[in-house]
């Protein structure tokens, strides 16, 4: 068994589509390690806050699979491709770490870029793995987070009774 941390992110509907993609995702691979949700900006573009969080996740599947798995449950609530890059969205659900697992495919990388650079990706995931030591950099995710700089980032934990 691998273990997978996601980013889960909606700033459409967000609550109901927050809660149908943990639902998706236990359906899909079992329980979840499930981090606080935040409410965060909007990074790359002027829209509504977004609710985001991190799940941890043990599957069989191989990475890929994920992903695939991923961007079906985005379709299911709504996600369409013109939604894509730095826009509102109904769910965005992102592979940010597999194991130690370190590559470049065509469409996905790990670990996830965003993990050094979006404080609504880091803190939720340093919530529920403080001590996973980031594949590449070999450092803890508990430690990058100590030194994270905001930069104009916000992030503040919003209770969904989950």
């Amino acid at each position: 068994m691998a273990l997978a941390y996601v980013s889960v992110g909606s700033n459409v509907d967000r609550e109901v589509h927050v809660r149908a993609a943990l639902q998706s995702l236990e359906a899909r691979f079992g329980p979840l390690t499930v981090s606080p949700v935040y409410e965060t900006g909007a990074v790359g573009f002027e829209g509504e806050p977004f609710l985001n969080l991190a799940v941890g996740l043990e599957t069989t599947r191989d990475p890929g699979q994920v992903v695939q798995d991923l961007k079906a449950i985005e379709r299911e609530q709504g996600r369409t491709p013109d939604s894509n890059g730095f826009k509102p969205r109904t769910l965005d659900l992102d592979l940010l770490l597999y194991d130690d697992l370190v590559l470049e495919s065509g469409s996905f990388e790990l670990p996830r870029d965003e993990i050094l650079h979006h404080a609504f990706v880091l803190g939720p995931l340093v919530d529920i793995a403080p001590d996973l030591r980031h594949p590449v950099l070999g450092r803890s995710l508990a430690e990058l987070w100590a030194e994270f700089e905001l930069d104009g980032q916000w992030l503040r934990v919003v209770d969904l009774g989950l």
